[in-house]
């Protein structure tokens, strides 16, 4: 004789009295404690894995995870040009293939871990960030005259219309802003 199946168990009481009064249980208001979780979960959670790209990315939005090894310089310094081609802001490519090359060097030169590159092209500025997962921020060293490196932050100083270090939940972002020099790609951006 075949032993009787298991009863299924018993849904939590709170959806069944939410049931018995007509309401779906998705309709229900979620507690003080469950909204200020939310809340401060984005806060202190990234949004996504570094060796993931950010997410919601929009047209004028990319973001790359990268690989800790020297030809990810290079592979940075190609997805920049491109998606700069693609945004027909092609004035930058230059000075944004320099600095985001520093930026990508020093992080795999001074930190461990994942890393990613991000660009956002709003009204006709350009930001480029480089993301790790080390907290300390760059350091700025004086450079020997005869010393091949170390001259990384004076580059940024003199190209990029603003730079800075920014903590996050998984370590850092260090950032710089390029502005469109012609006009055309200002008017691009707010047409598009």
């Amino acid at each position: 004789m075949a032993a009787p199946a298991p009863a299924p168990a018993p849904a939590p009481a709170r959806l069944l009295v939410s049931r018995r009064e007509g309401r779906s249980s998705r309709g229900a208001v979620p507690s003080w404690c469950a909204r200020q979780w939310a809340l401060w979960s984005r806060t202190f959670a990234p949004l996504r894995p570094l060796d993931a790209p950010r997410g919601r990315a929009t047209a004028w939005d990319a973001s790359w995870p990268l690989r800790r090894e020297p030809a990810s310089v290079r592979r940075a310094r190609r997805l920049v040009v491109a998606q700069l081609h693609d945004w027909a802001v092609d004035d930058l490519a230059d000075d944004a293939e320099l600095l985001v090359s520093e930026l990508v060097t020093n992080v795999l030169r001074h930190t461990r871990g994942p890393l990613r590159l991000n660009l956002r092209l709003r009204r006709g500025r350009l930001l480029c960030e480089v993301e790790d997962t080390e907290s300390a921020g760059p350091v700025r060293a004086v450079a020997d005259p005869d010393a091949e490196g170390g001259r990384g932050t004076e580059l940024i100083d003199m190209l990029a219309q603003a730079w800075g270090s920014t903590r996050t939940a998984t370590g850092k972002t260090v950032w710089f802003e390029l502005r469109c020099r012609g006009r055309g790609g200002a008017e691009q951006v707010r047409h598009r």
